[in-house]
């Protein structure tokens, strides 16, 4: 699944034209022309990472930064600027931008560097997150991430494969969060063409039959309508 940018730049021709782009690449964005609104909209939504033109009237982008850093200390920010020199490159650094590019620039350039900040990013979260231990246990089940091997219903022990594995990895490292088919999709098979979301859905039918009682009635395993799956714990 595709992140949320926030693009911000007084240039209008400018800033359409990347929303077209940034869309059109599958990313939901938020735009604004003016650092007060860039704020607000940081402030009110859930944003994955920011693309900042620095020269802005009444509040710069420079000042925009340090704000959403007060706020959020990881969302990457990737700056904009018609500055080539270094010293306002390190003006822009040290506000807490990520990243800086200058104007004009190369669009796949920019459209790479923001997908490398993102997935840096996603990797500090999860790294960052409380890791599930090598062998874990919820109810009377026990999952061995390293063997592959599950202690399940009725004490049957049972080999999984490594996609099951995964899968239950991933669900369970979100424990009561919803994961989207989606994402389970882009995290699990990646560019496997010939797996789809119908896929997944016989996995988890799969999983159920390891640690639910009754597979129809699901405790641990849940489905969410119309978006994906959530694993939580009694």
């Amino acid at each position: 699944m595709k992140s949320t940018v926030l693009i911000v730049d007084d240039e209008e021709h400018l800033l359409s034209t990347l929303v077209l782009n940034f869309e059109l690449e599958g990313y939901t964005v938020l735009s604004a022309s003016n650092g007060i609104e860039a704020i607000r909209l940081f402030q009110s939504q859930k944003i994955d990472g920011v693309i900042l033109d620095i020269m802005m009237p009444n509040i710069s982008g420079v000042e925009v930064c340090r704000k959403i850093r007060e706020i959020n200390k990881n969302v990457p920010v990737l700056f904009l600027t018609a500055n080539n020199s270094n010293a306002d490159k390190i003006v822009g650094l040290r506000s807490g931008a990520d990243d800086y590019l200058t104007k004009p620039f190369n669009l796949e350039e920019l459209l790479l560097r923001v997908e490398n900040l993102l997935r840096r990013a996603k990797v500090g979260q999860v790294d960052a997150a409380m890791r599930i231990p090598n062998i874990y246990h919820f109810g009377a089940f026990e999952i061995n991430f390293s063997t592959f091997e599950i202690i399940g219903i009725n004490q049957q022990k049972t080999m999984l494969n490594k996609k099951e594995i995964l899968l239950l990895k991933l669900l369970i490292e979100r424990k009561n969060e919803v994961v989207s088919r989606d994402e389970i999709m882009e995290e699990i098979w990646g560019e496997d063409v010939t797996s789809t979301t119908r896929t997944i859905d016989n996995y988890i039918l799969a999983i159920r039959r390891y640690f639910e009682q009754d597979p129809k009635i699901p405790v641990y395993f849940h489905t969410v309508r119309g978006i994906g799956y959530k694993y939580s714990e009694k």
